[in-house]
């Protein structure tokens, strides 16, 4: 299919039984509610959807039923994480063969030295690309296990063929701004997707006027509010500032709940606040995740009070 990257890429949540097992139902009317907002991909089986918590074989399975339940035109975007290159190249076949559209490559741990070979990513990568499916790479911030390239490293890892974008998640507006420099300087067009659901709007407005703004989204956050992120995203593209700017401060006052310390809670924090909209019927996380405070929840309840997102029809 032909990737977009002109707008929302939201990374879903997993739902799950209350034993911690994928709720096939309960995620088939999720996605499908997702899918309907307006977005252009999935992200599926990221880090918001608990992937390092899961079997390769709970991962196929959750693209078979994704694919099966959104329309053909919304892509499906895998995310792998290897750990070895072997594991990684065994994944892409078996996610293609599941119904995976592209990959969002995950940094993996080899990656955490320093400093880094850079012959490390790029040839992680060039084997991947030999499965033949576009991939995202991805510059992750150290909290979520991450990793950010050094200049040279991130320039060589882009032109790498069969990398067709980048998700930028650094949290650190100075290096997003450098990191698209990076990649606007290639001489062939490579997209750039924000993930940092610290300052959403803001990558559409950093060095706009330079041609350094994002092509589009591919964030966590994006697995709730979803329409009034599609609706930010396409005002933001538009330079429409005046309107973008009052739904920007909507969409992050609760981004900022939600990525509040300990970050590594932000997947519980969105799983309650679609069970407070109606959308899923349990905000059950694998362990090692742990549930949020009844206080926490509390407070979620408060805040989309607040925004009207108490109730949303579902799928």
């Amino acid at each position: 299919m032909s990737l977009r990257f002109d707008g929302l890429i939201p990374a879903t949540v997993l739902p799950m039984t209350n034993d911690a097992e994928i709720d096939e139902a309960g995620l088939r009317r999720y996605v499908r509610w997702v899918a309907d907002q307006g977005v252009v991909g999935l992200a599926i089986n990221a880090d918001t959807g608990e992937s390092a918590h899961l079997t390769h074989d709970e991962k196929v399975r959750v693209i078979e039923i994704v694919r099966d339940s959104i329309p053909a035109e919304v892509a499906v975007v895998a995310g792998l994480s290897g750990p070895s290159t072997a594991a990684a190249v065994r994944q892409a076949r078996d996610y293609r063969t599941a119904g995976a559209d592209a990959l969002l490559v995950f940094p993996i741990p080899a990656y955490l030295a320093d400093p880094l070979d850079p012959e490390v990513p790029i040839r992680y990568h060039e084997a991947v690309a030999d499965v033949g499916l576009p991939m995202i790479a991805f510059q992750l911030q150290p909290a979520l296990g991450g990793v950010l390239f050094e200049p040279e490293t991130l320039r060589r890892l882009v032109t790498v063929e069969g990398v067709v974008a980048i998700k930028e998640a650094s949290f650190d507006a100075r290096r997003y701004t450098d990191t698209v420099s990076i990649v606007r300087s290639l001489q062939r067009p490579v997209a750039v997707l924000t993930g940092n659901d610290n300052f959403i709007y803001e990558s559409f407005v950093l060095g706009a006027d330079r041609g350094l703004a994002a092509d589009g989204a591919l964030i966590g956050f994006g697995a709730v509010m979803t329409a009034e992120q599609v609706d930010l995203v396409r005002l933001a593209r538009a330079r429409r500032w005046d309107e973008a700017a009052p739904l920007a401060r909507r969409v992050q006052a609760l981004a900022d709940l939600v990525f509040a310390p300990p970050v590594s809670s932000y997947r519980s924090r969105l799983k309650e606040i679609l069970v407070l909209q109606g959308l899923l019927e349990r905000a059950t996380v694998r362990e090692p995740l742990l549930p949020i405070s009844p206080e926490e929840r509390d407070g979620l309840e408060r805040a989309i009070s607040e925004l009207g997102l108490s109730a949303v029809p579902a799928a």
